[in-house]
């Protein structure tokens, strides 16, 4: 009877603690939104999403800030995304679990996801830039400057490094979710290996890979370090419309707003809008992304 006691005792304590710390979680993101809506809103219009800064960034739109942050989430995904996934796939599907090379890759995945996110801006600045588009340069244009500088094209590949752990580990689970009879029923009717992939296991993971992607999004759209020294660019008079461009993005320009204005509190509100349309892009991205895998989910069944 005491022992029954105890158990609800420690049930009901485990059960309050766990709805106490959800609802503290919940309440600090309300309040950090309230807070960032009520610091940007009189800078927030439709003129501040859809010009360009002008007068030194003090006023204006950013418009040049949305289109990079955006065009940088999608060739990140368009890069990470499937590389990720036929990692997963040879991971999961052909190799051994005593497979020396396995280890070595998942050990590789583990350390990518710990290692900061500024080691990444500094790696991409000395193989992207320094070694591949200097290469490329010397190659295609004889010397002239082009690739080895940078671009929207790196910062997106140093991007996708960033956030490819994140990808494979989400599309590994999923393809493990996969009953492994239905892997055997498939195998037994005639069907190929592959066959059996492209058939069976990817369309039964496509929820997992779309968990992947919105992780991925996520993370993506808000870091700053991987990109500060590969391709985005304090101020630009025009939209990048090459791979050999660079950009502005949403949160560089937060971060040069706080920290290089020569008047930070005049630029508060500015943060605060900037700050609020991040927000909205990534719930954007997110919500599309959740939107799909819905979809996907209600075909499947």
């Amino acid at each position: 009877m005491m022992m029954k006691r105890i158990n609800k005792i420690t049930g009901t304590l485990f059960i309050s603690t766990t709805a106490i710390s959800a609802f503290f979680i919940i309440a600090v993101i309300i309040i950090l939104v309230i807070i960032i809506i009520i610091g940007g809103k009189d800078s927030f219009s439709w003129e501040f999403l859809t010009s360009f800064p002008t007068d030194g960034m003090m006023k204006g739109g950013i418009f040049p800030a949305i289109y990079g942050t955006a065009l940088l989430v999608l060739i990140m995904s368009v890069a990470a995304v499937p590389f990720g996934t036929i990692t997963a796939i040879y991971l999961t599907e052909y190799a051994s679990e005593k497979s020396i090379l396995a280890q070595t890759i998942r050990f590789a995945v583990r350390t990518l996801a710990t290692v900061p996110s500024i080691i990444f801006g500094l790696f991409g600045l000395g193989f992207f830039i320094k070694f591949v588009g200097v290469q490329m340069d010397s190659v295609l244009l004889g010397g002239q400057l082009k690739w080895g500088q940078p671009n929207i094209l790196w910062a997106s590949l140093t991007m996708a490094l960033l956030t490819l752990p994140v990808v494979i580990v989400s599309v590994e689970e999923a393809i493990r979710a996969v009953p492994r009879e239905m892997r055997e029923a498939s195998l037994a009717l005639g069907a190929t290996k592959w066959e059996t992939i492209r058939r069976i296991v990817l369309p039964g993971s496509r929820s997992g890979i779309m968990t992947g992607t919105i992780l991925a999004v996520s993370r993506g759209a808000g870091e700053v370090a991987p990109i500060l020294f590969t391709g985005a660019a304090y101020y630009l008079a025009t939209l990048p419309v090459s791979l050999s461009d660079q950009f502005m993005n949403l949160g560089y320009h937060i971060y040069i707003m706080a920290t290089q204005s020569s008047n930070v509190d005049l630029t508060l509100p500015i943060q605060f809008a900037t700050t609020l349309v991040l927000l909205m892009l990534t719930f954007i991205l997110n919500l599309t992304a959740v939107i799909i895998r819905s979809h996907i989910r209600r075909k499947a069944k």
